[in-house]
């Protein structure tokens, strides 16, 4: 994990390999490039010309843009890293803290092999410093687990040149905030701890399906309970068959590795409110027996993304001392077709006692979702959330940068929705139309997996919320598009796993602790 320090150092005499400023992006009589505040003593070093040395360079601005040019003498260090924040604001200093997100991350990305970076973009108030630091620390992330091993064929005595993988900048120097201030302080260590279990979630979608199945993530969900005060606990096969989790048992059935559920909870002695947290946990989806065709199976390790999302949500919370109840549940299973498998017409009965007709086995998240979302009912929390990469359709729907909010109350999907918009994460409610309902209807089960092709991702909300408690708020989160980015990386989100919701779940229970929870 990259270093986050807050430098009392100024940009001109601070020691590193690089120096990153903001460039905004002017309109009207003044079109070119426009220095962001933090700039000024880089800016004095090049003699006040170095917004025209930029334009010299091609620089506008806009955002994702990066340009990289020599330092002046006035300089400790050796280069200078200007990166885009958009059109200027309206208001001095008012920059959007999703454009500040982005463009630390667009610079870190950038330093990637570098060992020291100060990071001079706008950090006046706490609210800018914070979006600096996240955007720095997700930005610089990269997943080499499995990247640098020993080449055996090379002679014994080579001195062959390290070939392994470049590492992630090393160290953000946030400069221009308040060292010795207790809420910049604060700011900043939230920043880290967020980052951290968010770039942990990263981690565990990247992680290959051979080394993550049910046993293993329910391993990393153990050993992080334990050092974090959050007790754990692992319904295996036996536990789950004597209490009758049909749902998760039933994907599971098909695979060697057997399915778990894990509880994961986290008390604070002053919280009045409990928040649920339900997170689909397929660590591979092949499809069961409605095998997926060629082209679709080699992203599904992604899903169980949802999963990773609500174990570092639950993490961060007991790492951040929220006064709220957090309890999380990981339905955790591999969905593979065998002799063993579930059938389409099999007839599973759920935890909640109601049956499903399996029509389709690759609707397979709803299914162990909808056993969580029972026996966290139970429980009777204020609310239940549940995050899941569930349909195809919300991708159609919403492309692959958005998540579809879903939920039985408008007012908490509105609230969620807002939430999910302020941290930086696109998202968009969605309705659940009483109308598709009617397409699940069984001749022979109580209720059927699959209804409507259109709006398809709708009748899986539909489904889920079959099975919440009477008189609990519930919202759905569909993270199929963000959840996994195959596209080039940009800003601070990555190629592959990108922690999708673990930040809006993080502020639900922030909002929930403050007793607002909407």
């Amino acid at each position: 994990m990259t270093a986050l320090t807050l430098s009392t150092a100024g940009a001109a005499t601070l020691r590193a390999d690089a120096i990153v400023v903001g460039v905004a992006k002017g309109a009207g009589s003044k079109p070119g490039p426009v220095l962001a505040p933090g700039a000024e003593a880089v800016d004095k070093a090049f003699d006040g010309k170095l917004a025209a040395v930029l334009a010299t360079l091609g620089a506008t601005g806009a955002e994702g843009e990066l340009t990289k040019l020599p330092a002046a003498s006035g300089l400790k260090a050796p280069v200078v890293v200007a990166v885009g924040l958009g059109p200027v604001p309206d208001k001095e200093d008012a920059y959007d803290a999703e454009a500040l997100r982005r463009a630390a991350g667009t610079a870190a990305r950038a330093l990637t092999g570098s060992k020291k970076a100060g990071f001079a973009l706008p950090a006046a108030s706490v609210e800018d410093a914070a979006a600096v630091a996240e955007g720095a620390l997700l930005g610089a992330y990269a997943f080499t687990a499995y990247q640098g091993g020993e080449n055996k064929l090379a002679p014994k005595d080579a001195k062959s040149k390290d070939c392994g993988p470049k590492l992630p900048l090393a160290e953000v120097a946030l400069l221009g905030a308040k060292p010795r201030d207790k809420a910049y302080k604060a700011a900043v260590e939230r920043a880290l701890a967020l980052v951290e279990e968010i770039n942990r979630a990263r981690d565990l979608v990247n992680t290959p399906p051979n080394d993550l199945y049910p046993e293993s993530f329910a391993a990393v969900a153990t050993a992080a309970g334990k050092e974090h005060g959050i007790k754990v606990q692992v319904l295996d096969e036996k536990a789950l068959v004597k209490g009758g989790y049909g749902g998760i048992l039933g994907v599971g059935q098909g695979a060697e590795r057997g399915p778990r559920l894990v509880k994961l909870a986290y008390t604070h002695p002053k919280a009045e409110k409990t928040l649920a947290l339900v997170g689909k946990g397929i660590t591979y989806d092949s499809g069961g027996i409605s095998l997926k065709p060629a082209g679709h199976n080699e992203t599904m390790k992604c899903d169980m993304a949802g999963a990773a999302a609500v174990f570092a949500a639950v993490v961060s919370a007991a790492r951040l001392g929220l006064k709220v109840n957090v309890t999380g549940w990981l339905t955790l299973a591999e969905n593979m077709p065998s002799g063993n498998a579930t059938r389409p017409g099999d007839v599973l009965r759920m935890y909640s006692g109601k049956t499903v007709e399996v029509l389709n086995t690759d609707a397979e998240g709803r299914l162990v979702l909808a056993d969580a979302l029972t026996r966290a009912s139970e429980e009777k929390p204020d609310a239940i959330v549940d995050v899941a990469t569930l349909t195809g359709a919300m991708v159609l729907a919403l492309g692959n940068r958005t998540f579809g909010v879903m939920a039985n109350d408008d007012a908490f999907r509105t609230s969620i929705h807002e939430i999910a918009e302020e941290v930086g994460e696109p998202s968009w409610p969605m309705p659940l139309p009483a109308d598709l309902r009617k397409g699940m209807d069984s001749p022979t089960a109580d209720i059927a997996n699959m209804g409507e092709r259109m709006g398809g991702g709708l009748v899986a909300g539909l489904f889920l919320k079959e099975f919440v408690g009477e008189g609990i708020a519930w919202a759905h989160l569909d993270i199929a598009g963000p959840a996994f980015h195959e596209g080039a990386p940009y800003g601070y989100t990555p190629k592959g796993g990108t922690g999708s919701a673990v930040r809006t779940l993080v502020r639900l229970a922030e909002r929930t602790a403050d007793g607002d929870l909407g």
